[in-house]
């Protein structure tokens, strides 16, 4: 009777544990089944307005598809590194990237191929060991040469509208040569102003150390005071954020805004406030470009080749259009900035 008792005892412990396990199992693969898969978007400056607008781009496009993006600035290499592995700890299949040095292109991928993870870049290509784009890496940008001929063509058009005489004018040109981006924008821009007869020597390069407005005005103030004797300034740079902060340095110096004719490149939020203002200041536009179509479109596209397999585009180059005070409020709707 009692080894009977015994056997009964044992018999439904063992039917209990079972049960447990299968449940747990069940849930288990409930939770596997309903899981949202999870990407990352990494920015070197996730303070700037454009690159705010792209992760919030990206995060909506999550909430419509159904998957969760994981925003994270990156300003330097260790950063990045640290980045994709915190995003591999979370279980993140891939992710979309801006890096903050394009030559950490090999350190990048092979941190991915480690962690078995996919990834696309944005707005700047990553470059292998020699310098060449990484071609097998699907990258979304902007044509950065043709960009850089937008700007150079709206400042020649409005330059012909105010009657300067091209002779007496010179263009301030704000570099940061370490980026392939701002090389190609620039040079976009020179070649349209020497195609226009602006000679090279009326051409004054400005390096900066930041691709920020405080940046800008430091590499154009000891210009501007070094050439007091201008009457007429054109000023482009890689971005609109550059070009602003020559523009602020210029008024310090007493520059009339009336002889200060600036063309930036983004059309983000920094831009709209300047363009929106009662007084007319040397910004003049900038050649807008849709970060939230950025954003958004790169991170379907890593959704989509995670869930289907569908590979991206290789390479994919946008390029803008003119916003100025008279049509930014238009632009702004019709880019969705």
């Amino acid at each position: 009777m009692m080894k009977s008792r015994r056997g009964w005892a044992a018999l439904i412990a063992a039917t209990l544990t079972l049960t447990l396990v299968g449940c747990q199992k069940r849930e288990h693969a409930g939770e596997s089944a309903t899981e949202r898969p999870r990407i990352g978007f990494l920015v070197k400056m996730p303070e700037q307005a454009w690159f705010i607008n792209e992760q919030r781009a990206a995060t909506e496009a999550g909430q419509r598809l159904g998957f969760d993006v994981v925003n994270i600035g990156v300003p330097d290499g260790e950063k990045t590194m640290s980045a994709i592995d915190n995003l591999a700890a979370q279980g993140a299949a891939g992710f979309v990237i801006c890096a903050p040095d394009v030559r950490l292109g090999p350190a990048i991928a092979a941190r991915a191929r480690q962690h078995g993870m996919k990834f696309i870049t944005v707005d700047d290509q990553l470059l292998d060991a020699s310098g060449k784009p990484l071609a097998e890496v699907p990258h979304l940008g902007l044509s950065s040469y043709n960009i850089g001929t937008q700007v150079g063509e709206a400042l020649v058009a409005e330059m012909t509208r105010r009657g300067w005489n091209v002779a007496e004018a010179r263009a301030l040109r704000i570099t940061s040569n370490e980026l392939p981006t701002a090389r190609e924008r620039v040079k976009g821009a020179t070649d349209v102003l020497l195609k226009n007869g602006m000679r090279e020597d009326q051409i004054l390069d400005a390096p900066q150390r930041t691709t920020d407005t405080e940046g800008g005005f430091n590499a154009a103030s000891p210009m501007f005071a070094k050439h007091g004797g201008v009457k007429h300034w054109l000023i482009y740079a890689l971005n609109e954020e550059s070009v602003l902060g020559a523009v602020r340095a210029s008024e310090q110096l007493g520059i009339p805004s009336e002889n200060v004719i600036g063309v930036g490149i983004n059309g983000a939020g920094e831009a709209h406030a300047e363009l929106s203002k009662d007084r007319i200041t040397g910004f003049y536009g900038t050649i807008a470009v849709s970060s939230t179509a950025h954003g958004r479109d790169t991170a379907e596209h890593l959704f989509r080749w995670i869930k289907e397999g569908t590979q991206p585009p290789a390479l994919t180059e946008t390029t803008g259009v003119l916003m100025t005070r008279e049509n930014w409020q238009q632009v702004k709707q019709e880019l969705q900035l």
